[in-house]
């Protein structure tokens, strides 16, 4: 069986995290006597690791580990708040299923710490869809293409045979790095026109259109017919 991989971003793109990422941010940047971060700015450094997250939103400040602490305990209370929710975007979940049921591999490459992904998977099913999972806490963050070839290398595919899904900038600019073909989507915290000048391959809008491009990537990849059948 010809093997095919669809390595997926977390934030922005499975799940909508943009109220507790903001929130958190405004809070630690309050915590350290700075001025919080408007959303727009917020919203870029999404998908880098956090150390390099703050240092890009507070290039001045001297106390980059306190910062860095500030979002955590930021991020963790208000994931603790009763009534939190951080919702899966419509259609993911069912996306997930169709690509498990075509015997597509699925990975996960996310700015994400493991401690973070454990409460993803603690407070959604998704954990079940994942063949493997490299984050910030593994090796290099993007856009190095360090978990792009992690993915792969797990699970023994090239890069003809790997995509890669995200929202951000820094996706496309890792999956770029390694080679891959790069699928942007525009419902999370990257803009289209951001994702085009990244110099993503294809941009979809909703899942039905997201779905399309990959089984268009799986037919022109392997010779397949929109069927799944070889020809």
């Amino acid at each position: 069986m010809t093997l095919k991989l669809a390595i997926w971003d977390m934030d922005g793109t499975i799940v909508d995290s943009r109220e507790v990422i903001q929130t958190a941010m405004c809070r630690a940047f309050g915590m350290c006597g700075l001025p919080e971060p408007a959303y727009e700015e917020t919203r870029k450094i999404v998908g880098l690791g956090l150390d390099e997250a703050c240092r890009t939103l507070a290039p001045e400040y001297d106390d980059l580990p306190g910062l860095v602490e500030a979002y955590r305990q930021a991020f963790i209370a208000r994931r603790t708040e009763k009534g939190f929710r951080e919702p899966l975007y419509e259609g993911a979940i069912e996306t997930l299923e169709r690509l498990a049921n075509d015997n597509w591999l699925i990975a996960m490459a996310t700015g994400k710490s493991h401690r973070g992904i454990r409460a993803i998977f603690e407070m959604h099913p998704l954990e079940q869809y994942f063949d493997t999972i490299w984050c910030a806490d593994d090796g290099p963050g993007k856009p190095h293409p360090f978990m792009v070839e992690q993915c792969m290398g797990t699970l023994g595919c090239e890069p003809e045979q790997s995509l890669i899904i995200g929202d951000a900038i820094h996706d496309i600019a890792m999956g770029r790095n390694a080679g891959i073909h790069t699928m942007g989507v525009s419902w999370g915290f990257g803009r289209t026109e951001e994702l085009d000048a990244a110099g993503a391959h294809e941009v979809h809008h909703d899942f039905r259109s997201l779905g399309d491009g990959l089984q268009k990537f799986a037919a022109k990849r392997f010779n397949l017919d929109g069927t799944g059948v070889s020809v």
